[in-house]
């Protein structure tokens, strides 16, 4: 279709007050609404779709308007997301207004001559919002739709009432959920011909459970669909093959209700005997997919199909979405290549929110320089290598060769089972599976290539040299860091070009400069730790060994922690700090401090942190992402919780001195026990103790360096960025972080970017409401995760990894955003995972719980540190935990329990 034929249907659109479905297309969505739309594309396409019109958004406006609803609007643009009562209540006030004011004549007229057109036979009258059935959100069920309506006036009231249902609770709280404005949302009105349905149900032509692309799931029962959609029924349940149709598991339902159409109107629900016969031949079944697909190929996604066959044998459609619930498939993943497994490094960073794409593009370019360490450049060092994937904003590696490989079944998990434990027993879970069996039996080719790293980079003697003297080795850690931190940046003089050219060559240096020279003292202390474990054996009680690992020197993560309690020291001692603290608001308070005008102990004793920690964020591998420098919001928010700690005996000094003062009474014992079988066991113990507590808090620091060459990094971009703005090629600086870094080369050519950018930053908005990313993800669409399903412990009580030893019971605080927590001191920090720029709130937390980790992920190890028992990798645990719900978590045994553990993973139609 050309653009001047578009440009007059889209004239038509908008002039018409109602359209037949046949005239509707993709274009029609601002005056159609979602479901019209998708049944006029269906209508376009061949498919069979009962015959109706539609009543445009401009007849809900103009009712709209005589009901003075604007008012009411901007009262709720005001009203907070989550503060329901009032949503609620002013979402009652707009019905009544709608339901009270009269339906404009010419809409009536219009709508009762459509209908005699249609011949008047029972309808079903849908709602039909502009804000629905979209890709990445379907609004499934959140208006209303009346079954069965006969006669014009019967048409008309079910016409008003889907107006009204515009502004239902569900329908309120939902568009405030995912961010869409209540002025900018219309409803249109679908009326259909009714089908005369023997059998209705709801077709996915996608897995919903698992993700899995190529089954289709049908659901179908005797009667209207309704009954399947509003789960009145028990209903017969399908799992086919996508492809040939076949039946790969058949669940017959007892079908005891049927919903059907009376013959005045309405519709009514009469129960019937059980029946265990299916309710839809295979021919039909295999009808359904092959219907399904063809839908699916129009729209070019899977979709949520509800259909009905009638009484002649005839199979029709009667409504199709997206299905908006699917985690998208990594970029260039296809299962056409043979089943490909994606590990989500996002999580296991601590991430369960996107990364902007420069960030992505970060990681992509620090990939290459790993890669060419190995011994594999990638041909395009800027793109990545090409197992370092994304997918909805988080980052995937396609690890199918390390599956397929003996060295790597080996290895892999058991590092994983440090960090990321949950993971590890999924990916070993895939293990058995056939398309996924071993083709790589050698160790040999590993082997090579590691020692080759290993000796390059003197990695034995560096770990030797750590354990003989760790004091040296500590210092030399300190002239990295100090080299990394003195680096010189480009001159102000410096061209644009030559800047972006700096920043590739150092995201393409970083890790190379930073991981094989800081690693090797923290592999020292853990490999100490390991050695300690294997000569005490059965004299280690459970716990012992991460007691040991309490209140570790050298760890710049509790340094940073312990460093931002002293700046709450001193602000509680200075009346004026205390009170600025106290009495205004995160945001405020950082913007006196970018002005100067805070008191001069909170102004001074502020700057003083962020000049040795301003580089460092939530979400600080994101190159995207402010620096605490930039936006200091969250450091103050921290700031107001420490001050609310009135029990100084639980203050995170003192808290952390007891964990030293634990872990050395801990190395004397255990050093005891050995020394009981032996003098020179117990030698050894002690001294492999005594080493690891000096080395093993090491362990962050890599990350600390690497996030300091990533704030370089996106100081330079962001300079970038002002150019570009200037020129007009960008709307403000930050957007460069937007963009990736071809597009970044491209703008400095001259290409406006600003419409690519403002789409992006659209999707990225979308994106950090999603609450569900999977650990590991295969190219078929399969979550192994949930194929496997949850499995808690026989009491009841949630299972995880023990990540620190003790027992603490309290209060639960779930936290999804550390940006704006409040955490009581002595509660149990629930989070979905961590990086550093959570583990202030650490400090004053009774416990933690956290869905991601493993006994030696970032949070494990912090947690150890300040000694609160810690459990992590508990699968669900934001959703299966409520706030103020009373916990005992276990960090020895590694078990949440608590008085009622809710499973609220209902499904949303």
């Amino acid at each position: 279709m050309d653009a001047t034929h578009q440009a007059s249907r889209q004239h038509v659109f908008e002039r018409s007050l109602l359209l037949p479905l046949r005239e509707l297309d993709a274009g029609a969505l601002p005056v159609a609404g979602g479901k019209a739309a998708n049944l006029g594309e269906l209508i376009a396409a061949g498919l069979p779709v009962p015959d109706g019109f539609c009543l445009t958004t401009g007849a809900y406006h103009d009712l709209e308007s005589a009901a003075g609803l604007t008012e009411i609007v901007e009262q709720l643009a005001g009203t907070a997301a989550d503060d329901h009562d009032r949503s609620a209540e002013l979402a009652g006030r707009a019905r009544d207004r709608i339901l009270s004011t009269a339906m404009p004549a010419h809409v009536a007229d219009a709508v009762t001559r459509a209908y005699r057109d249609l011949g008047e036979p029972p309808v079903a009258v849908r709602s039909s919002a502009t804000a629905e059935d979209l890709p990445f959100a379907s609004f499934a069920g959140q208006q209303d739709s009346y079954l069965g309506i006969v006669g014009a006036d019967a048409v008309l009231d079910a016409v008003h009432r889907c107006w009204a249902s515009l502004w239902t609770d569900r329908a309120v709280v939902y568009r405030m959920r995912n961010g869409i404005d209540h002025a900018e949302t219309r409803l249109a009105v679908v009326v259909q011909r009714m089908v005369d349905a023997a059998v209705a149900g709801v077709m996915f032509t996608v897995n919903p459970v698992t993700g899995r692309r190529g089954e289709t799931v049908i659901d179908a029962s005797p009667g209207l669909g309704e009954a399947v959609v509003s789960g009145a029924v028990n209903p017969d349940h399908f799992l086919l093959d996508s492809s040939t149709g076949a039946v790969l598991e058949r669940r017959l339902g007892d079908k005891r209700l049927v919903v059907r159409a009376r013959a005045g109107g309405g519709t009514e629900a009469v129960p019937q005997p059980a029946s265990n016969t299916a309710c839809v031949s295979d021919d039909h079944l295999r009808a359904l997919v092959r219907l399904g697909a063809g839908v699916q190929e129009h729209f070019g996604v899977p979709q949520d199909i509800e259909w009905a066959i009638d009484r002649a044998g005839e199979l029709w459609l009667t409504q199709a979405r997206p299905v908006t619930s699917l985690f998208p498939l990594p970029d260039g993943g296809s299962a056409q290549a043979g089943l490909r497994v994606y590990f989500c490094f996002s999580l296991a960073q601590g991430l369960t929110r996107p990364l902007t794409p420069m960030g992505l593009n970060a990681i992509r370019v620090i990939g290459s320089s790993v890669a060419r360490l190995y011994g594999h450049p990638p041909a395009d060092p800027v793109a990545g290598p090409p197992p370092v994937r994304d997918a909805a904003g988080r980052l995937f590696f396609d690890i199918t060769t390390i599956m397929r490989s003996a060295a790597g079944r080996a290895v892999f998990p058991r590092v994983l089972d440090a960090m990321e434990a949950r993971s590890a027993t999924v990916l070993r879970g895939l293990f058995t599976d056939p398309r996924l069996s071993v083709v790589h039996s050698s160790w040999w080719p590993v082997v090579r290539r590691l020692a080759w790293v290993a000796a390059r980079f003197g990695l034995p003697l560096q770990v030797a040299q750590a354990v003989a003297r760790p004091a040296a080795a500590l210092h030399r850690l300190d002239r990295i860091g100090e080299r990394l931190r003195k680096r010189r940046l480009p001159p102000e003089a410096a061209s644009a070009a030559q800047r972006l050219e700096f920043v590739v060559d150092l995201l393409g240096s970083a890790v190379v400069q930073v991981v094989p020279r800081v690693m090797p003292p923290a592999a020292a202390g853990f490999a100490m730790l390991g050695l300690a474990g294997r000569l005490l054996g059965s004299d280690a009680q459970p716990g012992d060994l991460s007691t040991v690992l309490r209140g570790l020197p050298h760890n710049v993560t509790t340094e940073m922690d312990l460093d931002l309690w002293s700046v709450a020291t001193a602000i509680r001692a200075d009346e004026d700090a205390a009170a600025a603290v106290r009495g205004g608001s995160s945001a405020e308070l950082a913007e006196r401090y970018r002005t100067g005008t805070l008191p001069r102990v909170l102004q001074n004793r502020l700057r003083g942190f962020l000049d040795r920690y301003g580089h460092r964020a939530v979400a600080e591998i994101d190159v995207g992402v402010p620096r605490w420098a930039e936006d200091p919001t969250h450091v103050l928010g921290v700031l107001g919780n420490y001050l609310r700690l009135d029990d100084l005996d639980r203050a995170p000094d003192a808290l952390f001195a007891r964990g030293a003062a634990q872990a050395e009474s801990m190395v004397a014992a255990l050093t005891e026990r050995a020394r009981r079988r032996g003098r020179l066991r117990g030698r050894v113990v002690g001294l492999a103790l005594d080493r690891a507590r000096q080395l093993a808090g090491v362990r962050e620091l890599p990350k600390f360096d690497i996030v300091v060459v990533l704030a370089q990094t996106r100081h330079v971009l962001l300079s970038i960025g002002e150019e570009l703005a200037a020129e007009g090629l960008l709307a403000r600086a930050d957007d460069v972080f937007f963009i990736d870094l071809s597009e970044v080369a491209a703008a400095l050519d001259g290409r406006d970017l600003r419409d690519v950018v403002a789409g992006r930053r659209a999707g990225y908005d979308r994106e950090m409401s999603r609450r569900h990313v999977p650990r590991v993800l295969l190219s078929d669409g399969t979550e192994p995760e949930a194929r496997s399903g949850i499995t808690p412990a026989a009491d009841g009580a949630l299972v995880g990894t023990a990540a620190s030893a003790g027992t603490a019971t309290a209060p639960a605080r779930v936290v999804l955003d550390p940006a704006s927590a409040y955490l009581a001191p002595g509660e149990i920090l629930v989070a979905p995972s961590t990086d550093p720029g959570w583990t202030p709130l650490f400090l004053t937390a009774g416990g933690l719980v956290m869905e991601m980790g493993g006994a030696n992920s970032h949070g494990a190890v912090v947690a150890r540190e300040y000694g609160i028992p810690a459990v992590v990798g508990v699968p669900a645990a934001t959703s299966r935990i409520t706030t103020g719900q009373q916990l005992t978590v276990d960090g020895t045994h590694g078990l949440v329990t608590a008085a009622v553990v809710p499973d609220d993973r209902a499904s949303d139609r």
